[in-house]
């Protein structure tokens, strides 16, 4: 009603809806072009040249995703590999973080499944884009615990388009920080409401988006370092329970 005083005539549609029904389908609206957004900026690469792995450490991360999509976790855990590393060789399953191979291979299990016939290459050159989608979602309810809806709407808009993430999620650069930077910011969120409202379930939450979040990135010494600061904090304050 207000907008409609200041002189800002809305659709036909919009006014047959309650303000907080207006208010919800506009933070969808927000956040769907944050998401859209995150993923079509991160595609310049395979729109300009085509659907490649990039670099050296990708394309080894990609070698591995291959290996354990056709051969299941228990080989690829134990795997040799003696092209890596050469002429030494390489004990796959314990000088890697399985976490970025492991998601890929659910997607393309899942899609599979689901009679969705896509190769593995192309499930890991869009992986990246499309954490970075999840991210912003993830930023938003982050920041919607520490502030409001409103900041967690321009935190997503912002982490959508930031240079020093773009770098490390674009299309084919298929390394760890693709899916840690959500793994990091999931964990972050959970943490913050399992200790708001004290809930067994988001702490369960959250313990298994730090599991997730280990087993994706060795930057999870992040997380061991600010979660314990941050209940030093809260003890130091008296601000528990």
């Amino acid at each position: 009603m207000k907008l409609q005083e200041s002189g800002f005539q809305l659709p036909s549609f919009l006014p047959r809806l309650s303000y907080e029904k207006q208010d919800t389908l506009l933070k969808l609206l927000i956040l769907s072009i944050c998401a859209v957004l995150s993923f079509s900026t991160r595609l310049f690469s395979v729109l300009r040249f085509e659907s490649v792995i990039h670099e050296f450490d990708p394309y080894f991360n990609y070698r591995t995703t291959k290996f354990l999509a056709e051969e299941g976790f228990y080989k690829f855990h134990n795997w040799f590999d003696d092209r890596a590393w050469y002429p030494l060789g390489r004990i796959i399953g314990g000088t890697i973080y399985p976490g970025l191979m492991v998601t890929s291979a659910v997607f393309y299990h899942v899609m599979n499944f689901f009679h969705i016939t896509i190769d593995i290459r192309n499930v890991c050159v869009f992986l990246a884009p499309l954490f970075s989608s999840f991210t912003t979602l993830v930023t938003y309810h982050l920041t919607k615990e520490l502030k409001d809806a409103s900041a967690g709407l321009v935190a997503a808009a912002m982490i959508s388009i930031v240079p020093g993430y773009i770098s490390r999620s674009v299309a084919g650069s298929y390394d760890n920080e693709g899916i840690a930077i959500f793994c990091m910011l999931l964990t972050y969120a959970l943490w913050i409401k399992s200790v708001k409202t004290g809930s067994l379930f988001w702490s369960t939450m959250c313990a298994l988006a730090y599991f997730y979040m280990v087993s994706s990135w060795g930057g999870y010494v992040f997380l061991i370092n600010l979660i314990p600061l941050h209940v030093l904090a809260l003890m130091a304050t008296g601000r528990f329970s």
